[in-house]
This record gives C-alpha cells, sequence and structure tokens, in this order.
C-alpha cells in the first residue's frame, strides 16, 4: 500500500523561496532633510512643471484676420434653427408614435442626423 499526502498543510514542505526583505525607510521623506524648495522666479523653480511660464513676444508681424473671412452667409443662422427645430420635433414626434411607423430607428437617426447638421452649420457662424 502506498502512502497518501496529508491534507495538512503545515507538514508540506514549501520548494518556493521566500522573496528578500525590502530596505525599509524611516519616513515617506524624498527629499534629504534640511533643503527648501527653489526660490519664485527662479530657472528651476519655472523649468520644473512650466508654472509661471509666459509666451515670449514673436518678432514676426502677424497680420489682422481680414473683414471679408469674417463674413458670415446668410443661410447660416437660417440652416442651424431649421435644422435644429427638424431633429427636435422628429425626436418628439417619434417617441409619441405620431409618425407613421413609429417608433421607429429611422425616424430617430433621421432626427439625430438633422439635430447634427444644425451643430455643423453653427460651426460656421462667425
Amino acid at each position: 500500500m502506498t502512502k497518501k499526502p496529508s491534507g495538512n498543510r503545515a507538514n508540506r514542505t514549501s520548494t518556493k523561496p521566500k522573496p528578500a526583505a525590502k530596505p525599509r525607510t524611516p519616513s515617506g521623506r524624498v527629499t534629504p532633510k534640511g533643503t527648501r524648495p527653489a526660490p519664485k522666479g527662479s530657472r528651476a523653480a519655472t523649468h520644473s512643471h512650466g508654472a509661471g511660464k509666459r509666451a515670449e513676444a514673436s518678432s514676426r508681424y502677424t497680420p489682422p484676420v481680414p473683414t471679408a473671412a469674417k463674413f458670415t452667409p446668410k443661410w447660416v443662422p437660417y440652416a442651424f434653427f431649421g435644422l435644429m427645430a427638424l431633429g427636435v420635433i422628429g425626436v418628439f414626434l417619434n417617441y409619441l408614435s405620431v409618425l407613421p411607423g413609429a417608433p421607429s430607428w429611422w425616424w430617430l437617426g433621421g432626427s439625430l442626423a438633422c439635430v447634427f447638421g444644425a451643430i455643423m452649420a453653427a460651426t460656421q457662424y462667425r
């Protein structure tokens, strides 16, 4: 008869090596004791995180944007309000089941496409 291994874990010998103990630091301090932060305005204070930096003035001339480029076509506000109204009313009527075949993902998708078109038209307004 062969001897079965016992179910008690205390009797088994472990073959895994134990991990080395981690060196313990006395406190959570990162910098040596007695050091002070860099004074404001010094290169070390502004360079480390970019705080307090200002963009330097460019030596190149940047002309103003011409007035013709700021012009908004007359159709942009009409397209915005028209598409937004059509989209909102379409979503509302879809959920009230007033539209033929409603509620349907096609009506909802078309209505949301109108709202998206309105948002795209709003980006053209100057």
